[in-house]
Protein backbone atom coordinates (compact mmCIF):
# COMPACT_ATOMS: atom_id res chain seq x y z
CA UNK A 1 0.00 0.00 0.00
CA UNK A 2 2.76 2.43 0.86
CA UNK A 3 4.49 1.64 -2.41
CA UNK A 4 1.27 2.16 -4.34
CA UNK A 5 0.60 5.49 -2.60
CA UNK A 6 4.10 6.73 -3.39
CA UNK A 7 3.72 5.72 -7.01
CA UNK A 8 0.49 7.70 -7.46
CA UNK A 9 1.48 10.72 -5.32
CA UNK A 10 2.21 13.87 -7.32
CA UNK A 11 5.87 14.74 -7.76
CA UNK A 12 6.91 17.50 -5.42
CA UNK A 13 8.24 20.50 -7.34
CA UNK A 14 11.89 21.36 -7.05
CA UNK A 15 12.59 23.96 -4.39
CA UNK A 16 13.18 27.53 -5.63
CA UNK A 17 16.79 27.32 -4.46
CA UNK A 18 17.44 24.14 -6.45
CA UNK A 19 15.73 25.54 -9.54
CA UNK A 20 17.81 28.72 -9.37
CA UNK A 21 21.03 26.77 -8.85
CA UNK A 22 20.31 24.61 -11.89
CA UNK A 23 19.72 27.73 -13.97
CA UNK A 24 23.15 29.21 -13.25
CA UNK A 25 25.32 27.18 -15.71
CA UNK A 26 23.25 27.93 -18.85
CA UNK A 27 22.94 31.58 -17.80
CA UNK A 28 26.72 31.84 -17.43
CA UNK A 29 27.28 30.29 -20.86
CA UNK A 30 24.77 32.62 -22.53
CA UNK A 31 26.33 35.62 -20.77
CA UNK A 32 29.90 34.82 -21.82
CA UNK A 33 28.91 34.08 -25.42
CA UNK A 34 26.85 37.27 -25.65
CA UNK A 35 29.78 39.33 -24.38
CA UNK A 36 32.19 37.65 -26.79
CA UNK A 37 29.89 38.29 -29.75
CA UNK A 38 29.58 41.96 -28.86
CA UNK A 39 33.36 42.22 -28.57
CA UNK A 40 33.83 40.49 -31.92
CA UNK A 41 31.39 42.80 -33.69
CA UNK A 42 32.96 45.89 -32.08
CA UNK A 43 36.50 44.79 -32.92
CA UNK A 44 35.79 43.96 -36.57
CA UNK A 45 33.80 47.15 -37.03
CA UNK A 46 36.61 49.16 -35.41
CA UNK A 47 39.21 47.72 -37.75
CA UNK A 48 37.06 48.46 -40.80
CA UNK A 49 36.43 51.97 -39.46
CA UNK A 50 40.19 52.59 -39.30
CA UNK A 51 40.51 51.51 -42.92
CA UNK A 52 37.64 53.70 -44.12
CA UNK A 53 38.39 56.82 -42.12
CA UNK A 54 42.20 56.73 -41.76
CA UNK A 55 44.04 54.41 -44.14
CA UNK A 56 42.03 55.07 -47.30
CA UNK A 57 41.83 58.88 -47.12
CA UNK A 58 45.51 59.07 -46.16
CA UNK A 59 46.43 56.90 -49.12
CA UNK A 60 44.29 59.00 -51.46
CA UNK A 61 45.50 62.31 -50.06
CA UNK A 62 41.99 63.32 -48.98
CA UNK A 63 41.11 64.89 -45.65
CA UNK A 64 39.90 62.20 -43.25
CA UNK A 65 36.76 64.10 -42.32
CA UNK A 66 36.46 66.45 -45.26
CA UNK A 67 32.93 67.06 -46.54
CA UNK A 68 33.75 65.14 -49.71
CA UNK A 69 35.04 62.09 -47.86
CA UNK A 70 32.13 62.00 -45.41
CA UNK A 71 29.69 62.09 -48.33
CA UNK A 72 31.58 59.35 -50.18
CA UNK A 73 31.90 56.98 -47.22
CA UNK A 74 28.34 57.40 -45.93
CA UNK A 75 26.89 56.95 -49.42
CA UNK A 76 29.09 53.90 -49.98
CA UNK A 77 27.98 52.53 -46.63
CA UNK A 78 24.37 52.93 -47.73
CA UNK A 79 25.14 51.02 -50.93
CA UNK A 80 26.95 48.23 -49.03
CA UNK A 81 24.21 47.80 -46.44
CA UNK A 82 21.59 48.05 -49.17
CA UNK A 83 23.23 45.13 -50.99
CA UNK A 84 23.17 43.07 -47.80
CA UNK A 85 19.50 43.86 -47.16
CA UNK A 86 18.63 43.12 -50.79
CA UNK A 87 20.69 40.02 -51.57
CA UNK A 88 21.80 38.24 -48.37
CA UNK A 89 19.41 35.50 -47.14
CA UNK A 90 17.09 36.84 -44.47
CA UNK A 91 17.47 40.45 -45.69
CA UNK A 92 19.28 41.49 -42.46
CA UNK A 93 16.23 41.04 -40.28
CA UNK A 94 13.35 43.34 -39.47
CA UNK A 95 12.90 46.99 -40.34
CA UNK A 96 15.02 48.74 -37.65
CA UNK A 97 12.31 51.35 -37.07
CA UNK A 98 10.08 48.54 -35.74
CA UNK A 99 12.60 47.01 -33.32
CA UNK A 100 13.65 47.80 -29.75
CA UNK A 101 15.58 46.21 -26.91
CA UNK A 102 12.91 43.50 -26.60
CA UNK A 103 13.95 41.43 -29.62
CA UNK A 104 11.90 38.73 -31.29
CA UNK A 105 13.46 35.37 -32.17
CA UNK A 106 14.76 35.48 -35.74
CA UNK A 107 15.43 32.39 -37.88
CA UNK A 108 19.12 31.37 -37.97
CA UNK A 109 19.39 32.22 -41.67
CA UNK A 110 18.79 35.90 -40.84
CA UNK A 111 21.58 36.29 -38.30
CA UNK A 112 24.72 36.40 -40.54
CA UNK A 113 23.25 39.14 -42.73
CA UNK A 114 22.14 41.14 -39.70
CA UNK A 115 25.64 40.91 -38.22
CA UNK A 116 27.24 41.98 -41.49
CA UNK A 117 24.87 44.93 -41.94
CA UNK A 118 25.54 46.01 -38.35
CA UNK A 119 29.32 45.91 -38.71
CA UNK A 120 29.19 47.88 -41.97
CA UNK A 121 26.95 50.46 -40.33
CA UNK A 122 29.17 50.84 -37.25
CA UNK A 123 32.27 51.29 -39.40
CA UNK A 124 30.70 53.59 -41.98
CA UNK A 125 29.52 56.31 -39.62
CA UNK A 126 25.67 56.36 -39.46
CA UNK A 127 24.39 57.56 -36.10
CA UNK A 128 23.23 54.27 -34.60
CA UNK A 129 24.56 51.97 -31.90
CA UNK A 130 24.99 48.18 -31.88
CA UNK A 131 22.43 47.38 -29.17
CA UNK A 132 19.27 46.37 -31.07
CA UNK A 133 20.85 44.12 -33.75
CA UNK A 134 23.37 42.54 -31.37
CA UNK A 135 20.59 41.74 -28.91
CA UNK A 136 18.57 40.24 -31.77
CA UNK A 137 21.49 38.05 -32.89
CA UNK A 138 22.22 36.89 -29.35
CA UNK A 139 18.53 36.12 -28.77
CA UNK A 140 18.40 34.05 -31.97
CA UNK A 141 21.60 32.15 -31.16
CA UNK A 142 20.61 31.49 -27.55
CA UNK A 143 17.14 30.31 -28.55
CA UNK A 144 18.18 27.94 -31.30
CA UNK A 145 21.18 26.51 -29.46
CA UNK A 146 19.35 26.32 -26.13
CA UNK A 147 16.43 24.40 -27.58
CA UNK A 148 18.79 21.80 -29.00
CA UNK A 149 21.16 21.45 -26.06
CA UNK A 150 18.58 21.77 -23.25
CA UNK A 151 15.22 20.89 -24.83
CA UNK A 152 13.48 20.61 -21.44
CA UNK A 153 14.10 24.26 -20.58
CA UNK A 154 11.17 26.59 -21.35
CA UNK A 155 11.56 28.34 -24.69
CA UNK A 156 10.85 31.75 -23.13
CA UNK A 157 13.99 31.52 -20.97
CA UNK A 158 16.54 31.93 -23.76
CA UNK A 159 15.48 35.35 -25.13
CA UNK A 160 15.37 36.79 -21.62
CA UNK A 161 18.86 35.50 -20.81
CA UNK A 162 20.30 36.75 -24.09
CA UNK A 163 18.76 40.21 -23.74
CA UNK A 164 20.01 40.58 -20.17
CA UNK A 165 23.47 39.31 -21.07
CA UNK A 166 23.82 41.70 -24.00
CA UNK A 167 22.63 44.71 -22.03
CA UNK A 168 25.07 43.82 -19.25
CA UNK A 169 27.89 43.58 -21.78
CA UNK A 170 26.92 46.83 -23.53
CA UNK A 171 27.04 48.87 -20.34
CA UNK A 172 29.78 46.91 -18.57
CA UNK A 173 27.56 46.24 -15.53
CA UNK A 174 24.62 43.94 -14.74
CA UNK A 175 22.83 46.83 -13.02
CA UNK A 176 21.52 48.17 -16.34
CA UNK A 177 20.06 44.77 -17.21
CA UNK A 178 18.50 44.39 -13.77
CA UNK A 179 16.78 47.76 -14.11
CA UNK A 180 15.44 46.98 -17.59
CA UNK A 181 14.20 43.54 -16.50
CA UNK A 182 12.57 44.90 -13.34
CA UNK A 183 10.78 47.55 -15.38
CA UNK A 184 9.55 44.89 -17.83
CA UNK A 185 8.37 42.59 -15.02
CA UNK A 186 6.50 45.43 -13.31
CA UNK A 187 3.72 45.15 -15.88
CA UNK A 188 3.43 41.38 -15.73
CA UNK A 189 1.94 38.95 -13.25
CA UNK A 190 4.80 36.92 -11.81
CA UNK A 191 4.94 33.97 -9.45
CA UNK A 192 6.99 34.28 -6.29
CA UNK A 193 9.35 37.07 -5.27
CA UNK A 194 10.58 39.51 -7.91
CA UNK A 195 14.19 38.47 -7.33
CA UNK A 196 13.38 34.88 -8.25
CA UNK A 197 12.41 36.18 -11.69
CA UNK A 198 15.41 38.48 -11.92
CA UNK A 199 18.00 36.03 -10.56
CA UNK A 200 18.84 34.01 -13.68
CA UNK A 201 18.87 36.97 -16.11
CA UNK A 202 21.07 38.78 -13.60
CA UNK A 203 23.53 35.87 -13.70
CA UNK A 204 23.64 36.14 -17.49
CA UNK A 205 24.07 39.92 -17.30
CA UNK A 206 26.88 39.55 -14.76
CA UNK A 207 28.65 37.03 -17.00
CA UNK A 208 28.26 39.30 -20.04
CA UNK A 209 29.48 42.40 -18.23
CA UNK A 210 32.38 40.56 -16.59
CA UNK A 211 33.47 39.25 -19.98
CA UNK A 212 33.44 42.78 -21.34
CA UNK A 213 35.26 44.24 -18.33
CA UNK A 214 38.03 41.63 -18.41
CA UNK A 215 38.62 41.88 -22.15
CA UNK A 216 37.77 45.49 -23.02
CA UNK A 217 37.50 47.53 -19.77
CA UNK A 218 34.71 49.92 -20.87
CA UNK A 219 34.03 53.13 -18.97
CA UNK A 220 31.14 55.59 -19.29
CA UNK A 221 32.51 58.16 -16.84
CA UNK A 222 33.12 61.38 -18.78
CA UNK A 223 35.49 62.75 -16.14
CA UNK A 224 33.65 66.06 -15.96
CA UNK A 225 34.58 68.60 -13.27
CA UNK A 226 33.54 67.38 -9.81
CA UNK A 227 30.13 68.46 -8.59
CA UNK A 228 29.59 69.29 -4.93
CA UNK A 229 26.37 69.73 -2.98
CA UNK A 230 23.35 70.86 -5.03
CA UNK A 231 21.51 74.09 -4.27
CA UNK A 232 18.20 75.58 -5.38
CA UNK A 233 19.73 76.89 -8.59
CA UNK A 234 20.94 73.41 -9.50
CA UNK A 235 17.47 72.01 -8.86
CA UNK A 236 15.90 74.58 -11.16
CA UNK A 237 18.53 74.01 -13.85
CA UNK A 238 18.09 70.24 -13.67
CA UNK A 239 14.31 70.46 -14.04
CA UNK A 240 14.43 72.87 -16.97
CA UNK A 241 17.23 71.07 -18.85
CA UNK A 242 15.66 67.62 -18.46
CA UNK A 243 12.35 68.98 -19.75
CA UNK A 244 14.04 70.65 -22.73
CA UNK A 245 15.86 67.38 -23.45
CA UNK A 246 12.57 65.49 -23.37
CA UNK A 247 10.97 67.98 -25.76
CA UNK A 248 13.94 67.78 -28.14
CA UNK A 249 13.80 63.99 -28.08
CA UNK A 250 10.04 64.05 -28.65
CA UNK A 251 10.58 66.18 -31.75
CA UNK A 252 12.63 63.32 -33.24
CA UNK A 253 10.02 60.80 -32.10
CA UNK A 254 7.23 62.79 -33.76
CA UNK A 255 9.20 62.93 -37.00
CA UNK A 256 9.83 59.19 -37.26
CA UNK A 257 6.59 58.14 -39.03
CA UNK A 258 6.95 60.92 -41.59
CA UNK A 259 10.66 60.42 -42.36
CA UNK A 260 10.23 56.64 -42.38
CA UNK A 261 7.29 57.01 -44.74
CA UNK A 262 9.33 59.19 -47.09
CA UNK A 263 12.09 56.58 -47.39
CA UNK A 264 9.52 53.77 -47.65
CA UNK A 265 8.18 55.38 -50.84
CA UNK A 266 11.49 54.53 -52.51
CA UNK A 267 10.39 50.87 -52.20
CA UNK A 268 13.84 49.29 -52.49
CA UNK A 269 16.84 49.09 -50.12
CA UNK A 270 19.22 49.97 -52.94
CA UNK A 271 17.41 53.28 -53.23
CA UNK A 272 16.48 54.02 -49.62
CA UNK A 273 19.83 53.22 -47.98
CA UNK A 274 22.11 55.09 -50.43
CA UNK A 275 19.72 58.04 -50.28
CA UNK A 276 19.91 57.89 -46.50
CA UNK A 277 23.70 57.81 -46.76
CA UNK A 278 23.68 61.00 -48.84
CA UNK A 279 21.44 62.77 -46.31
CA UNK A 280 23.66 61.59 -43.45
CA UNK A 281 26.72 62.89 -45.28
CA UNK A 282 25.09 66.31 -45.63
CA UNK A 283 24.15 66.30 -41.95
CA UNK A 284 27.74 65.41 -41.03
CA UNK A 285 28.94 68.34 -43.13
CA UNK A 286 26.65 70.57 -41.07
CA UNK A 287 27.38 69.13 -37.62
CA UNK A 288 31.02 68.09 -38.04
CA UNK A 289 32.67 64.71 -37.79
CA UNK A 290 31.85 64.35 -34.08
CA UNK A 291 28.22 63.73 -35.06
CA UNK A 292 29.23 60.53 -36.89
CA UNK A 293 29.18 56.98 -35.49
CA UNK A 294 27.37 55.69 -32.41
CA UNK A 295 28.77 58.53 -30.30
CA UNK A 296 30.53 57.03 -27.27
CA UNK A 297 34.07 58.03 -28.23
CA UNK A 298 32.79 61.39 -29.42
CA UNK A 299 31.06 62.30 -26.14
CA UNK A 300 34.35 61.71 -24.35
CA UNK A 301 35.96 64.23 -26.70
CA UNK A 302 33.20 66.77 -26.03
CA UNK A 303 33.39 66.31 -22.26
CA UNK A 304 37.18 66.55 -22.25
CA UNK A 305 36.87 70.23 -23.16
CA UNK A 306 33.46 71.63 -22.11
CA UNK A 307 34.65 75.14 -22.99
CA UNK A 308 35.98 74.16 -26.39
CA UNK A 309 32.87 74.96 -28.42
CA UNK A 310 30.31 77.74 -28.41
CA UNK A 311 26.71 77.27 -27.33
CA UNK A 312 25.68 77.46 -30.98
CA UNK A 313 28.12 74.72 -31.96
CA UNK A 314 26.99 72.45 -29.14
CA UNK A 315 23.33 73.05 -30.00
CA UNK A 316 23.99 72.34 -33.67
CA UNK A 317 25.65 69.05 -32.80
CA UNK A 318 22.73 68.03 -30.58
CA UNK A 319 20.12 68.76 -33.26
CA UNK A 320 22.19 67.23 -36.08
CA UNK A 321 22.81 64.07 -34.07
CA UNK A 322 19.11 63.56 -33.43
CA UNK A 323 18.33 64.28 -37.08
CA UNK A 324 20.99 61.77 -38.14
CA UNK A 325 19.56 59.21 -35.71
CA UNK A 326 16.12 59.78 -37.21
CA UNK A 327 17.35 59.42 -40.81
CA UNK A 328 19.52 56.35 -40.12
CA UNK A 329 16.64 54.58 -38.37
CA UNK A 330 14.14 55.53 -41.07
CA UNK A 331 16.12 54.57 -44.17
CA UNK A 332 17.00 51.05 -43.00
CA UNK A 333 20.44 51.04 -41.36
CA UNK A 334 20.51 48.29 -38.73
CA UNK A 335 21.26 49.70 -35.29
CA UNK A 336 19.96 50.99 -31.98
CA UNK A 337 19.06 54.42 -30.69
CA UNK A 338 20.44 54.63 -27.15
CA UNK A 339 24.04 55.71 -27.73
CA UNK A 340 23.31 58.41 -30.36
CA UNK A 341 20.63 59.77 -28.00
CA UNK A 342 23.26 59.96 -25.26
CA UNK A 343 25.48 62.05 -27.54
CA UNK A 344 22.59 64.42 -28.26
CA UNK A 345 21.96 64.76 -24.54
CA UNK A 346 25.61 65.47 -23.76
CA UNK A 347 25.77 68.14 -26.46
CA UNK A 348 22.54 69.68 -25.17
CA UNK A 349 23.80 69.72 -21.58
CA UNK A 350 27.01 71.44 -22.64
CA UNK A 351 24.89 73.93 -24.60
CA UNK A 352 23.18 74.85 -21.33
CA UNK A 353 26.55 75.27 -19.62
CA UNK A 354 27.86 77.44 -22.45
CA UNK A 355 24.75 79.63 -22.37
CA UNK A 356 24.63 79.90 -18.57
CA UNK A 357 28.08 79.27 -17.04
CA UNK A 358 26.44 78.90 -13.61
CA UNK A 359 24.99 75.58 -14.82
CA UNK A 360 27.54 72.98 -13.75
CA UNK A 361 28.65 70.77 -16.70
CA UNK A 362 27.84 67.59 -14.76
CA UNK A 363 24.32 68.80 -13.99
CA UNK A 364 23.72 69.94 -17.55
CA UNK A 365 25.01 66.73 -19.12
CA UNK A 366 23.29 64.29 -16.74
CA UNK A 367 19.87 65.93 -16.83
CA UNK A 368 19.89 66.56 -20.59
CA UNK A 369 20.82 62.91 -21.24
CA UNK A 370 18.03 61.89 -18.88
CA UNK A 371 15.43 63.93 -20.76
CA UNK A 372 16.49 62.84 -24.24
CA UNK A 373 16.67 59.16 -23.26
CA UNK A 374 13.24 59.25 -21.60
CA UNK A 375 11.78 60.52 -24.86
CA UNK A 376 13.70 58.15 -27.14
CA UNK A 377 13.61 54.92 -25.10
CA UNK A 378 10.68 55.37 -22.68
CA UNK A 379 12.82 53.35 -20.23
CA UNK A 380 12.79 55.28 -16.94
CA UNK A 381 15.26 53.23 -14.94
CA UNK A 382 17.69 52.82 -17.83
CA UNK A 383 17.59 56.57 -18.51
CA UNK A 384 18.34 57.36 -14.87
CA UNK A 385 21.14 54.81 -14.79
CA UNK A 386 22.89 56.05 -17.94
CA UNK A 387 22.62 59.69 -16.89
CA UNK A 388 24.07 58.87 -13.46
CA UNK A 389 27.05 56.80 -14.65
CA UNK A 390 28.16 59.49 -17.10
CA UNK A 391 29.05 61.88 -14.27
CA UNK A 392 29.84 59.50 -11.37
CA UNK A 393 28.55 61.97 -8.78
CA UNK A 394 26.22 60.66 -6.02
CA UNK A 395 24.86 64.14 -5.35
CA UNK A 396 23.56 64.38 -8.93
CA UNK A 397 21.29 61.38 -8.42
CA UNK A 398 18.83 63.37 -6.29
CA UNK A 399 18.64 66.04 -8.98
CA UNK A 400 18.05 63.35 -11.62
CA UNK A 401 15.20 61.78 -9.68
CA UNK A 402 13.48 65.15 -9.25
CA UNK A 403 14.14 66.23 -12.85
CA UNK A 404 12.75 62.96 -14.20
CA UNK A 405 9.27 63.77 -12.91
CA UNK A 406 8.37 66.73 -15.18
CA UNK A 407 10.27 65.13 -18.06
CA UNK A 408 8.22 61.94 -17.68
CA UNK A 409 4.99 63.94 -17.66
CA UNK A 410 6.01 65.34 -21.04
CA UNK A 411 6.68 61.96 -22.66
CA UNK A 412 4.23 59.52 -21.07
CA UNK A 413 1.29 58.60 -23.27
CA UNK A 414 3.02 60.09 -26.31
CA UNK A 415 4.26 58.09 -29.34
CA UNK A 416 7.44 56.06 -28.92
CA UNK A 417 10.45 56.05 -31.25
CA UNK A 418 9.37 52.68 -32.59
CA UNK A 419 6.86 51.88 -35.30
CA UNK A 420 4.46 49.05 -35.93
CA UNK A 421 4.91 47.04 -39.11
CA UNK A 422 2.32 49.22 -40.86
CA UNK A 423 4.42 52.33 -40.13
CA UNK A 424 2.20 53.79 -37.40
CA UNK A 425 3.70 54.95 -34.10
CA UNK A 426 3.50 52.88 -30.92
CA UNK A 427 2.21 54.66 -27.83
Amino acid sequence: MAHDTARHAPHSPASPTRALLLSIPPALVVGVLAGLLLLLVSELAGQLQDVLWENLPDALGVGRYSVLWMLVVLTATGIAVGLVVWKVPGHAGLDPATTGLDASVLPPVVLPGLLLATMLMLAGGPSLGPENPVIAVNVGLAYWLGRRLLPRAPDRVWPVLAEAATIGALFGTPVAAALVISEALAGRQTEGPLWNGVFTPLVAAAAGSTTMILLDRPSFDLDLPAFGQPDWGDLLSATVIASVGALLGMAAVRGLPYVHGAFARLRHPMLALPAGGVVLGLLAALGGHLTLFKGLDEIAELAHDPEGWTAGEFATMAVVKLAALLVATSCGFRGGRIFPAVFAGVALGLTAHALVPAVHPAVGVATAVLGVLLAITRQGWLSLFVAAVLVSSPSVITLLCVASLPAWLLVTGRPQMQLREDGTAIR
